[in-house]
């Protein structure tokens, strides 16, 4: 989708995996046995197969590869995991490697985001909120994102009336009112956008 309408678009990652080199990333360890001793969840040891051993370095190496290309939020990589079917344990104790290792990471991805949906996609807060809560990140810390953005939705949402009203000349008003209030809404601007359109267009006047 194009900014226009909203849609998500692609990122680039916010955590440079494998260090900050050019040199191209290893793929991540996997063990035979799991020791979460850099967590405060305890995660034990989780005893692997020969099968399941195969399976979780399968799983590992397509995380990693989606992770060279697009930044995950736990929720994603967990997914990604879980497509290799392996116990829940496995697939914890993977999410913790990745996590600890700071190839993992929901709050800078959210932060990621709500920079992206201010200033390039000209969003208010409810359509960023959508956004991050569709990417599976956790509720506080969407909140936490919102909560160091400053509260002018109302200003945001005047400036890109305006500019959206420059193209609405020709129309008449009701309907460059409708249309202006719809574009406004899309972008999650809800109670500010009736006001920000009818000032728009009071101005073109």
């Amino acid at each position: 989708m194009t900014a226009e309408n909203g849609g998500e678009e692609s990122l680039a990652p916010v955590i440079p995996l494998f260090g900050a080199t050019d040199a191209a990333p290893a793929e991540p360890t996997w063990h035979t046995t799991w020791d979460a001793d850099s967590d405060d969840e305890t995660l034990g040891e989780v005893e692997l197969d020969e099968r399941t051993q195969a399976e979780r370095e399968i799983a590992e190496s397509n995380l990693t590869r989606k992770l060279r290309t697009r930044q995950l939020s736990v929720s994603e990589a967990r997914a990604v995991v879980a497509e290799r079917d392996l116990d829940g344990d496995v697939v914890e104790a993977v999410i913790h490697d990745f996590r600890r290792r700071g190839y993992l990471d929901d709050r800078a991805l959210a932060e990621q985001l709500v920079h992206a949906g201010v200033e390039r996609k000209g969003q208010g807060r409810t359509a960023i909120a959508q956004s991050l809560a569709k990417r599976g990140i956790p509720r506080d810390v969407v909140d936490a994102a919102l909560a160091a953005l400053p509260d002018d939705d109302a200003e945001r949402a005047l400036a890109f009336a305006r500019q959206k009203a420059r193209a609405m000349r020709g129309l008449e008003r009701d309907v460059a009112l409708r249309r202006l209030v719809g574009q406004l809404a899309r972008r999650g601007y809800g109670a500010a956008a009736m006001d920000a359109a009818r000032q728009a267009l009071d101005e073109q006047r």
